[in-house]
């Protein structure tokens, strides 16, 4: 391998703690003209109120990028084990059909 090729390379730390990762099932996302803001939620069945998990920063450029990695992804998955079901847009689930909570 070349100097060059060496150079290039990127080493990439994943701590244990953040390779559990965080489980989202709402993302709530906003923008200013530098810079996007993705909020990741996790809304349990039942709550009236769910907390933000994590929030990601980045420019304009990288949430492109972001959208075209997760597109090549989705098409890849889908390739192997066959189309995503679309969803209708419903809003923010409150309940998911669960028991509502009571005082």
């Amino acid at each position: 391998m070349s100097q060059e090729n060496n150079d290039n390379k990127l080493n990439i730390e994943l701590s244990e703690e953040v390779a559990d990762g965080i489980y989202s099932n709402l993302a709530i996302i906003s923008h200013s003209n530098s810079e996007f803001v993705l909020d990741f939620i996790k809304v349990m069945p039942g709550m009236p109120k769910a907390k933000v998990k994590s929030r990601i920063l980045m420019t304009p450029e990288h949430a492109k990028r972001l959208v075209n990695a997760l597109q090549d992804n989705i098409q890849k998955f889908e390739a192997t084990n066959g189309k995503i079901k679309d969803l209708e847009p419903q809003g923010i689930p409150m309940n998911f059909g669960g028991p509502t909570a009571e005082a």
